[in-house]
């Protein structure tokens, strides 16, 4: 740590823009803020800082300007030259109290609980492609009801289809008398014991198994992408079949309804979202300890409740206009239909009266505050 206390002018540095992202924000700016009494002056947020080299490597940037004594005209800027005027600038670099959000194993509303997919461990061996599903069955097609959908990310985002071979029900005499359920399992068992991970040679125990098995058997559940590109508006989140199998590519919220899927699909916690969470490169990184788990929801009326289900269904009923276009096709801001963009439009005002936001005039900004606001008397009643 530089030496803080001897700070007497304003001074400022780059850094990757990870310092202001996720779980890094707190740990590094709570110490600053608190302890030193550093305050932001400035700040130009994420950009791409290219090299001279042939071979260039793309760093995400942030360049932070900051003192002992609080500048009256701060300035947040962006791309293009682009800049706000800001009372303050947070650590998220965003016009807003300094607010620390910090991981949590449970929501601090009561909502249903985000968990991670389902975890192969496998070395591919129970990961199946389009090509091995057809050999499979043209071989045993007996072996048809263990193959299940498989979902991740990629395959969610861009209507990719894959499969996976899930025994967890499949008793000893199915694996052993199926020359090709029989060898992969074997497979699976040799690759986990001979693993540099313990937890991972630990699994070599039950090898006709993922390592770790979430799926919900009987309720059909939300999926949101771990990963999802920075340029999208919204990041596409759905429902998703309880027979689906997800990966550990994706979260899943078993047991969600239509009011749950609209107010994370809404505008509101699209602008939690890019503030909290931690990014790969410039792309959101969706975490349910930092991102989900300390969400502020809204406490709505009845009614405003039934609203945003419709305004949700709204969203579902303009996506399906397309069948033949996938997630990423329809969230791409350049390609995205108009029966599309306004259903979210109907949705974000259902959503933003919930919270009691003017529908006229609040800026993602004003949004972003008034949730900070909620989350510190949502942390301060939990303690």
């Amino acid at each position: 740590m530089f030496p803080v206390k001897k700070i007497k002018s304003r001074s400022y540095f780059v850094s990757t823009n990870s310092i202001c992202q996720g779980a890094q924000a707190p740990i590094l700016w709570a110490v600053l803020m608190k302890t030193y009494v550093i305050h932001i002056n400035f700040a130009y947020r994420t950009f791409i800082w290219n090299s001279e080299a042939k071979e260039k490597a793309h760093v995400h940037c942030v360049i932070i300007g900051f003192s002992k004594k609080s500048k009256k005209n701060k300035k947040i800027y962006g791309s293009g030259g682009y800049y706000e005027m800001a009372e303050n600038i947070s650590p998220y670099l965003t016009n807003s109290p300094n607010v620390f959000v910090t991981q949590k194993n449970v929501p601090l509303c009561k909502v249903p609980r985000m968990i991670f997919g389902n975890q192969p461990r496998d070395d591919g061996n129970f990961i199946i492609d389009k090509k091995e599903y057809n050999d499979i069955l043209s071989k045993e097609s007996k072996l048809k009801k263990w193959l299940f959908t498989y979902i991740g990310a990629k395959e969610f985002l861009h209507n990719q289809h894959r499969w996976c071979l899930w025994l967890k029900h499949a008793e000893p005499s199915d694996i052993k008398n199926s020359r090709i359920l029989y060898s992969k399992v074997e497979k699976v068992r040799i690759f986990r014991e001979n693993s540099n991970a313990k937890t991972t040679r630990g699994y070599a125990k039950i090898p006709q198994c993922f390592a770790q098995m979430i799926q919900p058997e009987d309720k059909d559940f939300l999926i949101i992408p771990r990963v999802s590109l920075e340029n999208r508006r919204y990041v596409p989140i759905g429902f998703m079949d309880s027979n689906v199998i997800a990966s550990d590519a994706v979260q899943i919220i078993p047991g969600t309804t239509l009011y749950e899927f609209g107010v994370l699909e809404s505008n509101v916690h699209m602008a939690w979202m890019r503030t909290v969470a931690g990014r790969l490169k410039s792309d959101y990184r969706y975490s349910a300890k930092i991102v989900y788990n300390n969400f502020p929801w809204p406490t709505p009326t009845e009614e405003q409740k039934k609203k945003i289900a419709e305004t949700a269904q709204g969203i579902l009923d303009a996506r399906a206009l397309y069948p033949s276009s996938s997630l990423a096709d329809l969230y791409d801001e350049l390609t995205m239909p108009v029966e599309l963009r306004k259903a979210h439009q109907a949705n974000n005002r259902a959503v933003m009266a919930a919270y009691g936001l003017p529908i006229k005039g609040t800026t993602e900004s004003d949004a972003v505050a008034k949730l900070f606001d909620m989350y510190e008397k949502l942390v301060s009643t939990s303690k």
